[in-house]
């Protein structure tokens, strides 16, 4: 029958000895997913959008065609008629901030950004210099309320728009040390005793339990500006 005279690929012969030794082995690649190209250090993120609902401190909207991000905002249920979103807005270029009100069904707009990472090596007054891991250019960020928690050497996203940095995002978690709080009162215990103000490392000031010591190691959610734990 036909299919009894058929052989696979790699099994054919050939009445040729040489030939045999000269014939490349078939090698089939592995099928692979295709994957979205991106280079190293680098994430964009398409613009696209958001309701009021969704709102939350550090979202970053785009308005008459400028970039803004979340201050504050509120959502008001009155008894009568829709209900809406009252907000704060920082604009990411002028770092002027306005109050506006949504609607909470309207539509708005998010920003075309695009994040790449950075080192944080030194500050220069009211500047922030960062250095690109793979080009070694330095970009210098005027201070803002980013760099509360921000050590030399940290790992940042430098957050651009239309090819200018209007953003830096620090590090989610940090560990920093205490360096001033009032002193630990006798009977305070980690299950126990409130929390009281203690200044960081970096001058920023947190809430910590009032258990806790100068000279102690506190990791900080940056996000929040909130005490986590103690590090041991």
């Amino acid at each position: 029958m036909l299919a009894s005279r058929l052989q696979p690929m790699n099994s054919v012969r050939t009445s040729s000895p040489a030939l045999q030794s000269q014939r490349p082995p078939v090698v089939v690649a592995p099928y692979r997913l295709a994957q979205p190209l991106r280079r190293a250090g680098i994430v964009t993120n398409a613009g696209g959008t958001i309701s009021p609902n969704d709102f939350k401190n550090g979202l970053n909207l785009e308005i008459d065609g400028a970039p803004y991000k979340v201050v504050e905002f509120l959502h008001v249920k009155p008894g009568k008629g829709a209900a809406f979103v009252r907000s704060k807005l920082r604009n990411q270029l002028t770092g002027g901030v306005v109050e506006k009100t949504f609607r909470s069904n309207e539509s708005l707009t998010q920003p075309d950004l695009m994040r790449r990472e950075a080192q944080f090596t030194y500050a220069d007054g009211d500047e922030y210099v960062f250095m690109d891991q793979e080009t070694y250019e330095e970009t210098r960020v005027k201070r803002d309320d980013w760099a509360e928690f921000l050590l030399e050497g940290a790992t940042c996203q430098l957050l651009f728009y239309n090819g200018k940095v209007i953003s830096v995002d620090p590090p989610t978690f940090v560990d920093l040390e205490i360096i001033e709080c009032p002193p630990n009162v006798k009977g305070n215990t980690a299950s126990g005793g409130g929390t009281k103000a203690a200044t960081l490392s970096t001058g920023a000031v947190v809430q910590v339990p009032a258990f806790l010591d100068a000279g102690t190691r506190v990791k900080v959610d940056t996000r929040t500006g909130t005490y986590l734990s103690k590090i041991n």
